[in-house]
């Protein structure tokens, strides 16, 4: 009799596995566990090879996103009356893993040229490894269709991120920025893992489509848990998304972190956060957007605002003001991504919401990663990489300072950044449709503060230097960085349609 009982259960616990669905954040997994056991055997002279390697393993995978242009698929899923699948390829999940991955190789060419410079003051092997490993782990996220499988995805892309941060050994700074990033991120998995496992407590299921499901008609004696369970949820992930108040460690971070790595950060970080977000929102507690649409449209109005206040406050003196001014300026960007999240929760259409979110992360992604590319030029010959030390740039190195200058503008919305100013026109136009006109007040209030400190930096590329101007010599890496970025900035603002239609078209 046992039989006959068993036999279903165990068709439904049978996985599928499509290879090619999950070949990106696969092929970025196994290039950095070949590259750490590479370093055991490569000479000192000859260690730059392993970052080349590292290089083609991530453009590599960006190749493999081509195949999966043509159509959505999902793998690791449960056969039976009920398909709930672990791992799905829409168009969300290919956007983000574009924006990841892309992100990682630009970090990737600046790490480069930094390790170099480093002089064997950081560990090669150690550095690429660490680095795929967290890519690996955010290229995972967005895919990721059940809750196990997204805080595994979550962690992976953290943890080696703090390692990163602290990497250069006696460093105070760099260990004092490691320990803020690993308690802000240990704070954040608690919280997490405590309020997933309420969520499951209460419905029975891991799988986000099948929460939504369940958790509408959760038992009377569980209500508690489930509300419980959501509300730590979402806390968990705002302090990953570094929604204020849970920023605290970004400025000292970004500074204490080797230039590239603060760059990985702020594009690939954010895109995990934000993607994490996305789907435990929208995805997994729809019917909860009463809870988490007012409280995010909090969190996004405090955070544009808190972020260019401090942006505001960084004096061109001050050592490393450039990069604190870049930090506090992702504070208030991510401020922006907030919003159309939020309006998720009030909109008729919330794929559409979602989608300006992606438009805009995308455009921050660029132009954000091509001004790190010209910090970290800046930083090998001025190494306090104040704002100062950009007096008179366009006198030493025209070329850069004009692309300096046109990434600054597109972050602050103005002409010939199109592609910015379009941007957050869709972000703005998602949260008047979604009838959130006091955060679109707040927002346009928020961007026309930024325009002070995006302009005033411009200017000084442009003013008489102090002093005789000093060429800044760019190295290959640097070179590819810089106009991989540039290109993308130029081709986005010439023909915006290229991800402005993300809010436009469905994605889940």
């Amino acid at each position: 009799m046992s039989a006959p009982a068993a036999q279903p259960l165990a068709q439904n616990l049978v996985q599928s596995v499509d290879w090619l669905a999950v070949a990106p954040p696969t092929v970025v997994a196994v290039v950095g566990l070949a590259v750490l056991v590479a370093d055991l055997f490569v000479a000192e002279r000859r260690k730059a090879l392993l970052g080349w390697a590292s290089v083609a393993g991530l453009a590599a995978s960006l190749l493999l996103l081509l195949p999966l242009l043509d159509g959505d698929r999902a793998t690791f899923c449960l056969t039976g009356a009920t398909r709930a699948c672990s791992y799905v390829v829409d168009p969300f999940t290919l956007a983000v893993q574009l924006l990841v991955l892309g992100g990682a190789l630009v970090a990737a060419l600046l790490s480069v040229t930094a390790l170099k410079d480093a002089d064997r003051g950081l560990p090669e092997g150690e550095y690429w490894f660490l680095l795929l490993s967290s890519a690996a782990g955010a290229a995972l996220l967005p895919a990721s269709r059940d809750l196990a499988t997204l805080i595994v995805a979550l962690e992976v892309a953290s943890l080696p991120a703090f390692a990163l941060v602290g990497l250069r050994h006696g460093d105070r700074r760099s260990s004092e920025a490691a320990l803020k990033f690993f308690l802000s991120s240990v704070t954040a998995t608690a919280v997490s893992l405590l309020g997933v496992s309420f969520v499951y407590a209460a419905t029975g299921t891991l799988h986000l489509t099948e929460i939504a499901g369940r958790v509408q008609d959760v038992d009377g004696q569980l209500t508690t848990l489930a509300h419980t369970g959501v509300v730590l949820t979402l806390v968990g992930f705002a302090f990953k998304t570094a929604a204020v108040p849970f920023h605290f460690w970004v400025p000292d971070t970004y500074v204490g972190a080797p230039l590239p790595v603060a760059a990985y950060l702020s594009v690939v970080g954010k895109a995990v956060g934000f993607s994490g977000l996305v789907l435990v929102t929208v995805v997994a507690l729809p019917s909860y957007a009463d809870v988490w649409g007012p409280a995010l449209a909090a969190l996004a109005a405090l955070t544009m605002t808190v972020g260019n206040a401090g942006a505001l406050r960084q004096r061109g003196t001050r050592a490393y003001s450039a990069v604190r001014l870049l930090a506090w300026s992702s504070v208030g960007q991510a401020g922006y991504l907030l919003v159309p999240i939020a309006a998720a929760a009030y909109s008729d259409d919330p794929e559409r919401s979602i989608g300006s979110t992606l438009a805009y992360a995308l455009m921050y992604g660029a132009v954000n990663l091509g001004a790190f590319a010209v910090a970290a030029l800046v930083g090998r010959t001025k190494s306090g990489n104040r704002l100062t030390d950009y007096r008179g740039l366009y006198a030493s190195n025209p070329l850069t300072a004009l692309l300096l200058a046109f990434f600054l503008l597109c972050l602050a919305g103005l002409p010939p950044g199109i592609i910015g100013l379009f941007a957050k026109v869709t972000v703005f136009s998602a949260a008047v449709d979604a009838g959130l006109g006091w955060l679109a007040v707040v927002m346009a209030v928020n961007v026309v503060v930024a325009l002070y400190y995006y302009l005033r930096w411009t200017a000084l590329l442009f003013r008489a230097p102090a002093g005789a101007p000093r060429k800044h010599l760019v190295p290959a890496p640097l070179t590819a960085a810089l106009a991989v970025t540039a290109v993308l900035a130029a081709a986005l603002s010439g023909a915006p349609q290229l991800i402005l239609r993300f809010a436009d078209t469905g994605l889940f």
